[in-house]
């Protein structure tokens, strides 16, 4: 048995060789994907390997990403997801929970985020009953700051939930002692921004939960999935039962009476003994990700510190071909910080003789792949134009963001040769309509 899955994972290698697409680079050609996953045939064969031991549900894999994961992250537990998105939802939930008792989060409470931003930051605050208040960012950047932060503080205000812009860390020190200084709860949604530093510390390790997204466009992927992580044991316990139908019990599917403990609690008005795997003590989901997920996971992490370089190297290599070119604000680090970069954000000035779907047309006719900053001003889409909020200030930032900007890639997969062409094609366009 051991030899025939030597033979299918060997065959596995020599197929992802075989089938690695390996043409040169044609200009105007070729695709220029803004972001996608970089899987070679140690990825395709943990998947396979997965697949032929029949790891269908969380187990071995799973557990052993999430140590590896926490310990590469500087935090003590990490709960793997089925999405980036669930890792959002079950972080704001776990801080409504009555185990939290006079802290957790009610129904009307307040959470600062950000306008402009992805969908799922802001969901979970509404889906949880609560009050978005939305603050501006800053265009370079493109994330607000803790002046704006401080100033959206109101009375009914309990948490923070923002994310990190396109790799780049906010004020996240400055904000974190906000949280602190008025008693807030703080969520880091860091799915862009694995492998960033604000001043010298990893982003994800300021807040009292931060979230991970694996889906392919990001640092890592699973192909789906996310992870919650804190050093917060207490928090960590929360999510852990949320995540897990809202169950009591911590042991694993599968495992009997690890704890000794199995028939001897009483909680609610239950019978005394009643099965603890089958006590609720949260209103909780199934958001689980699968043992073939975390195998792939487990190789892709080996690679992380190589893929936040390459992305660092892309970034720079965009950021200085595209210096001085007129029309257009290029994107900064926020000081202090060291982004791993998702993308490179480029905005048409308002004042430019060109529009930026010129601009755009031009690069996608060109096979360069482009995308919006995400929603731009959420408060203007119409899934939120009926939900109750609050914005704390004005968004002419988020609004400029709405109509003006986009981003381009900055992923491992991308070649110099292929940057300058994305460098020249850009030039090229400004260069005809000034």
């Amino acid at each position: 048995m051991k030899a025939h899955k030597e033979l299918i994972l060997d065959a596995t290698r020599k197929f992802h060789v075989d089938a690695s697409d390996d043409r040169p680079f044609v200009p105007g050609t070729t695709e220029i994907w803004p972001a996608g996953a970089c899987l070679d045939e140690h990825d395709r064969t943990a998947l396979v390997e997965a697949a032929l031991e029949m790891r269908i549900a969380a187990g071995k894999s799973s557990r052993t990403f999430e140590s590896r994961f926490a310990r590469k992250l500087g935090h003590r537990k990490a709960h793997l997801t089925n999405s980036g998105s669930s890792a959002n939802l079950l972080a704001m939930t776990a801080f409504t929970s009555h185990l939290l008792e006079d802290r957790a989060l009610r129904p009307g409470d307040e959470v600062i985020t950000v306008a402009a931003g992805f969908p799922t930051t802001v969901n979970p605050i509404i889906q949880n009953g609560l009050v978005p208040v939305f603050v501006d960012i800053e265009l370079g950047t493109y994330n607000t700051t803790a002046d704006r932060v401080a100033q959206a503080i109101g009375p009914r205000t309990r948490a923070i939930m923002i994310a990190h812009a396109l790799g780049n860390p906010y004020e996240v020190a400055e904000i974190a002692q906000l949280a602190d200084d008025h008693g807030l709860f703080l969520i880091e949604d860091n799915c862009d921004a694995v492998g960033s530093t604000y001043d010298g510390r990893l982003t994800g390790t300021f807040g009292d939960l931060t979230t991970v997204s694996f889906y392919p466009a990001h640092h890592l992927t699973m192909g789906e999935g996310g992870c919650v992580l804190t050093s917060n044991l207490a928090l960590a316990r929360i999510v852990e039962s949320l995540r897990d139908w809202g169950r009591d019990c911590w042991c694993e599917p599968g495992e009997t009476n690890k704890c000794l403990k199995r028939f001897t609690y009483q909680m609610g008005t239950l019978p005394e003994g009643y099965d603890h795997k089958y006590i609720f003590s949260h209103v909780g989901y199934n958001m689980k990700a699968t043992d073939i997920q975390a195998a792939l996971g487990l190789t892709q992490l080996d690679k992380l510190d190589d893929f936040c370089a390459a992305r660092r190297h892309n970034w720079n290599r965009l950021r200085e071909g595209l210096d001085g070119v007129p029309h257009l604000i290029l994107p900064r680090a926020t000081e202090r910080s060291d982004p791993s970069w998702f993308g490179f954000a480029l905005t048409v000035d308002t004042e430019a003789p060109f529009t930026r779907a010129a601009l755009v047309d031009f690069l996608e006719n060109r096979r360069i792949g482009t995308r919006r900053l995400f929603a731009g001003n959420l408060t203007r889409h119409p899934a939120y134009l009926n939900q109750t909020h609050r914005v704390a200030g004005d968004l002419t930032n988020s609004d400029i963001v709405t109509e003006q900007t986009f981003w381009i890639g900055v992923y491992p997969a991308l070649t110099d040769e292929m940057l300058d062409y994305v460098v020249q094609s850009v030039r090229e366009f400004v260069g005809a309509h000034t």
